[in-house]
């Protein structure tokens, strides 16, 4: 589907995470509904990966959007496949900030405990790629107040990518909603499809 796009969350959220859910209500309002996916990940990155596979094999080539390591995700598939992602506070190398986070887990929005273990751990590594050098097919949204992560990270390791970077902010990227057009562009939707929305009053 062309002007499809696929949701990626981040480690411990879910699809009622603002972000997506302002996704959701906007392309519900265009009548595309049908061209987002927004799964629930496994907290397994194997598990997580296959549904994305799937998620992609019904919506042909979308638009990957990934927020923090949903970004990573993003960027490993977008390498994969030769699809355009854009990318929200991407974690870069995630399997090597882990390793003090071993143990009981708990998703801030299911409330579903895990436990992530060294296998977590050694699957993420697995997918790991070379730094991207495409500007065409990834755009890279960073916000330096991000407390999370460092931003300076992605900065480097997205270098030769379409970098956006915005003082101040937060982790969860303040000001999301405003900026749902260029992503909408990015995914192939004509400004004339989505002109008649304010995204200031989501």
């Amino acid at each position: 589907m062309s002007g499809s796009i696929l949701y990626i969350h981040g480690f411990n959220s879910a699809p009622s995470s603002k972000k997506a859910c302002q996704l959701i209500d906007v392309m519900g309002r265009l009548g595309l509904g049908d061209h987002l996916r927004v799964p629930a990940l496994h907290h397994h990155p194997r598990e997580a990966i296959g549904q994305l596979e799937e998620a992609i094999l019904q919506l042909g080539r979308p638009l990957l959007v990934g927020s923090s390591l949903g970004g990573y995700y993003a960027t490993h598939l977008a390498e994969r496949h030769g699809l355009k992602a854009l990318l929200i506070n991407p974690a870069v190398s995630p399997h090597r900030m882990f390793d003090g986070y071993l143990g009981t887990q708990k998703n801030l929005y299911t409330e579903e405990t895990w436990e992530l273990t060294h296998d977590h751990v050694a699957a993420l590594a697995e997918l790991e790629v070379p730094a991207p050098q495409d500007p065409q097919r990834f755009q890279v949204w960073l916000q330096t107040g991000d407390e999370t992560l460092d931003y300076r990270l992605a900065q480097q390791y997205y270098r030769a990518c379409a970098l956006r970077i915005q003082a101040g902010g937060d982790h969860s990227f303040q000001g999301f909603a405003a900026q749902l057009p260029a992503m909408l562009s990015f995914a192939g939707i004509g400004a004339d499809v989505y002109q008649s929305i304010d995204f200031t009053a989501l």
